[in-house]
């Protein structure tokens, strides 16, 4: 990123559930901790592009403080791999999306974003778009819980 902003990109399939809530989560954490960081999210495919967040995802959040409604979905570009610092897949299928667009030069900026968490065992944040309001609350439970460990490994670094 420009200027001594580390920046943050979360990618999930349609920039609208688990993507924009952990841009959310995570903003929220560092403006809480007082890092200076930039985060934004985008999916791996254009079927939401320019709608807000899910509303169950959206309703969920608020709950918790999390603000996701200026949010608005859109794919993700070559120009994100030179822009951002780190690029955190939810699950492998965007994993496996993405590594062939970073390529070489910016295969190292891709991670998980599970890889960060500290008290759950999965390694994917699930899709919850297709269940009901327990799933997006899990959802909100695995990324507080890696945002909270990417911060300190931010922190650490």
């Amino acid at each position: 990123m420009s200027g001594n902003k580390f920046g943050v990109l979360f990618v999930c399939t349609g920039n609208i559930c688990r993507s924009p809530t952990a841009e959310a989560i995570f903003r929220k954490l560092a403006t809480d901790a007082g890092m200076a960081v930039t985060a934004d999210s985008a999916g791996t495919h254009g079927y939401h592009i320019g709608e807000p967040p899910d509303s169950r995802a959206q309703k969920a959040a608020a709950k918790r403080g999390y603000d996701l409604s200026a949010l608005r979905a859109r794919t993700i570009e070559g120009a994100d791999f030179q822009r951002f610092d780190l690029i955190l897949a939810m699950d492998q299928d965007h994993y496996a999306i993405l590594a062939p667009m970073a390529g070489s030069s910016a295969g190292h900026k891709l991670k998980l974003m599970m890889s960060y968490a500290q008290r759950f065992k999965e390694r994917e944040v699930p899709d919850p778009y297709y269940g009901g309001p327990q799933g997006f609350e899990r959802v909100l439970d695995m990324l507080e819980d890696a945002a909270r460990g990417l911060l300190e490994s931010l922190r650490r670094d």
